[in-house]
């Protein structure tokens, strides 16, 4: 009689896994075999850079529970952020009626929601588990921290000065959360071959092996913090100044809002290449992975670039510089400002924070990185 390893964290249930489709092995001969051990649910729903730069957690939760099953619940949109993940046995999805259902159900070791907001909150205090960080929902409806290690960062959230006054990183908050050791985990994007080689296609294509180096620009950013983005005029001027002193090829990269953007920076020179606003969200992992050096503002370009393991100089207005952590990677251009980390969606000042930031600025910092690569 054959059998059948029902605790194996590879087997689905309702149809053969993954190791007996592509290998043909069964559970006498299975070499894979892993029992499920610690339980670990992570809730992260919002936003796309938000989740991507908490799998940073994955790290220190492998190295303290070993042989631990974790699952990601998370949004629809976020599928493709795992893809490759070797932490995550399994992504589940806020608007499959299944996956809450699940949730109600299945008993975990640890549940991990590093959310304050009434969505997470409610999932995480739901769900079944023996210990519990981060954030649940009080029956009368408002948030509250499951541990003492929250109450920092839930006290951030309330009140502005306090974020202002805040010198961590986000990646070393959420794992004092949930009560890990920090040992700066990198943000995690694993391309897969076939994107390596849309990679080295669009390379050959645009002839990119002509230029001594590639530097990426993201000139885009959320439309709920318009003051994140840099001004298009002094993008112009970066890009020309760039073009002018060196043999460089310029990447643009962005979504259906750069469409406008994008076409006025590619009139400044023949050497500047547009990736294209309609990419799938990992074609656009693969070709910011082309970029030698990547600017951008602090938004879902700059993580994906930080996980990518490029050289980055983002420029900070309205929200957190501090709460980036750099990898010894990341250079930050931050105007004289005594208004910063203001998290305002208008601004009456003039120049705003962001007007503060010149061509000159942001130059200096792309050169300092050139030297360091090597490659000037």
């Amino acid at each position: 009689m054959t059998t059948l390893k029902s605790d194996c964290i590879f087997f689905p249930g309702d149809k053969p896994c993954k190791p007996h489709k592509e290998n043909g092995v069964t559970c006498e001969n299975c070499n894979l075999y892993k029992p499920i051990g610690q339980k670990i649910l992570i809730i992260k729903l919002d936003a796309l850079g938000d989740v991507l730069r908490t799998t940073s957690i994955l790290h220190a939760l492998e190295e303290k529970y070993h042989d631990s099953s974790i699952t990601w619940f998370t949004r629809e949109n976020a599928r493709d952020l795992f893809i490759g993940n070797d932490f995550v046995d399994e992504v589940l999805f806020y608007e499959d009626v299944n996956s809450t259902m699940r949730l109600g159900i299945e008993e975990y070791d640890v549940v991990i929601n590093l959310d304050p907001s009434t969505n997470s909150a409610a999932i995480a205090s739901l769900a079944k588990g023996k210990f519990k960080f981060g954030f649940g929902l009080k029956p009368n409806g408002k948030v509250y921290p499951f541990n003492k290690e929250s109450e920092e960062w839930f006290k951030m959230g309330a009140f502005d000065n306090l974020k202002k006054q805040n010198k961590k990183s986000y990646q070393q908050i959420i794992h004092e959360i949930c009560k890990l050791p920090y040992s700066k985990g990198e943000i995690i994007i694993k391309l897969t071959g076939e994107e390596i080689n849309f990679k080295n296609d669009f390379t050959k294509e645009k002839e990119l092996n002509k230029f001594d180096f590639i530097i990426g620009i993201n000139a885009g950013a959320s439309n709920r913090w318009q003051f994140k983005k840099w001004k298009l005029e002094s993008y112009a001027e970066l890009v020309d100044m760039l073009i002018k002193k060196f043999n460089c090829g310029i990447l643009l990269f962005g979504g259906k809002d750069e469409v406008e953007v994008n076409s006025v920076l590619m009139n400044v020179s023949k050497n500047v290449i547009n990736t294209g606003e309609y990419n799938s969200l990992r074609e656009f992992f693969s070709l910011v992975d082309i970029s030698d050096i990547f600017i951008t503002g602090d938004t879902l370009a700059l993580h994906v670039a930080t996980a990518l393991k490029k050289s980055v100089v983002c420029m900070f207005g309205p929200t957190s510089y501090t709460e980036i952590e750099d990898y010894n990677r990341i250079t930050r251009v931050i105007p004289d400002l005594d208004c910063l980390v203001c998290y305002k969606n208008t601004c009456d000042i003039r120049p705003n924070c962001m007007e503060m930031i010149s061509a000159e600025m942001v130059y200096n910092s792309v050169v300092d990185n050139l030297q360091k690569l090597g490659k000037i």
